[in-house]
């Protein structure tokens, strides 16, 4: 079995990303609980839970996506013959089960909303990616159920906190919106609206760390987040050429742990957030042996 055909099926660097989602979650499950009655074995299912859920999507979306990558991106794994359609199809099923049995392992809740996060990966990739509306939503609805997926460690948060997970909602369009030129070059609109949704996640950040009283401290996060995705982003507005809409995608993906970094800061969890933020690292050098987009 080629080992490292399998895990670029799975986008490695991605997947610690929603990891990232996961421990943003729980954190803001804190805003109204202490930390220390969280269990870390819990803290742990839910993890692998993740990792089984984003990675079974992501090998789903190769799989309807084979036809195309023939034509536009050959050297992918499935169309080059690495991994063959029906052993990449077992592979990714295995995973969203995975998904599924570990977040049972925190809670009935967790699995449910599991069931829903895998139901909204798989028809994005067979039918949400081809609608320019509906798509940027679809895929945003993962993200944010993998945030309450996060926050589903403690039942009682997601009443009080779902709506948290609106804003990855609005994120993880935006970055799907950009994505759209990744390979014929976008246009400047669409640009400018994702940079405006970017810009409304990190206010609520900063209202919501304001309310909490840890303003101070969610700043800096909040600041690093904004560098690191505008910066490829206004080079991308400038020139939306497909190679630097590419950059502007990979920015927007990667910094995804620097916004959950933000997001455990707003609860007043220093010391989390900066372990969170050294996920970034990983991401980043695991982006330079593994594809992201």
């Amino acid at each position: 079995m080629n080992l490292k055909a399998y895990l670029q099926l799975t986008r490695p660097a991605n997947v610690i990303t929603a990891i990232a989602d996961i421990l943003a979650g729980i954190s803001i499950a804190c805003f109204s609980v202490n930390f220390e009655e969280i269990p870390l074995q819990n803290v742990f299912f839910l993890c692998i839970s993740t990792i089984g859920l984003y990675a079974g999507g992501i090998v789903f979306n190769d799989i309807f996506d084979l036809e195309l990558d023939k034509i536009e991106r050959p050297e992918r794994v499935i169309p080059s013959g690495r991994v063959s359609k029906n052993n990449a199809l077992i592979f990714g099923v295995l995973l969203l089960l995975i998904g599924v049995l570990a977040a049972l392992g925190n809670s009935f809740t967790s699995a449910n909303i599991a069931v829903l996060v895998a139901a909204s990966a798989l028809i994005y990739d067979k039918y949400g990616k081809h609608h320019s509306f509906f798509g940027p939503i679809n895929m945003g609805l993962c993200r944010g159920g993998n945030l309450i997926l996060g926050m589903s460690i403690i039942d009682s948060a997601i009443g009080e906190w779902w709506w948290i997970g609106l804003l990855p909602v609005c994120y993880i369009a935006a970055i799907t919106m950009i994505s759209r030129g990744e390979v014929h070059g976008g246009n400047k609109s669409t640009l400018y609206f994702a940079a405006f949704l970017y810009v409304l996640v990190s206010t609520f950040q900063l209202i919501i760390s304001f309310n909490l009283g840890n303003l101070l401290i969610t700043s800096g996060f909040v600041i690093l987040h904004i560098y690191l995705i505008f910066k490829p982003l206004i080079t991308a507005i400038t020139n939306p050429i497909g190679p630097n809409i590419g950059k502007a995608v990979k920015a927007g993906v990667l910094s995804l742990i620097v916004m959950d970094a933000a997001w455990v800061s707003v609860s007043g969890n220093i010391i989390l957030a900066l372990a969170v933020l050294c996920l970034l690292p990983i991401s980043i050098q695991l982006a330079k042996i593994f594809a992201v987009t």
